[in-house]
């Protein structure tokens, strides 16, 4: 299965009101359990998913992932902005991370950390101790 990308309502209603600033906030990525299913329109907050967020433990802290190397970007010829990061990484030690199915972007921020994306694998991932688990250059398209 394809990996997709969700953008929450919220967050483009936060871009409309200028309350996110991509270029200068800390935006962090946490991975989500397997029975996690996003919903666009009342995941809008942090609070709203954490239940589903992985244990911490094996190589995986809740809430520690801060993502670095901001680009944006204008696409005329997609008509879109692009805001991607710098691959982001966990090594498993003592055990396997997961499994997991998806993760989820927020902004550290904003009052109330607001989900700018979630990330569904399209499918589910167990990484094995001392393997490496890499989410490549995630990437948020903004039509």
């Amino acid at each position: 299965m394809p990996v997709v990308t969700t953008v929450p309502n919220h967050y483009k209603y936060l871009l409309k009101t200028k309350a996110i600033d991509e270029a200068n906030d800390v935006f962090k990525i946490i991975l989500m359990n397997t029975t996690f299913a996003f919903n666009k329109d009342s995941h809008a907050l942090l609070a709203d998913v954490t239940a589903d967020q992985l244990a911490t433990g094996y190589g995986y802290t809740q809430d520690s992932k801060t993502l670095s190397g901001v680009t944006l970007t204008e696409n005329d010829t997609d008509d879109l902005a692009s805001t991607v990061w710098s691959d982001v990484t966990w090594t498993a030690s003592g055990g396997a991370i997961g499994p997991t199915g998806a993760a989820i972007i927020y902004d550290d921020t904003v009052a109330n950390d607001p989900i700018v994306m979630c990330i569904d694998f399209g499918a589910d991932f167990t990484t094995p101790d001392g393997i490496s688990f890499q989410i490549q250059a995630p990437e948020i398209d903004v039509v």
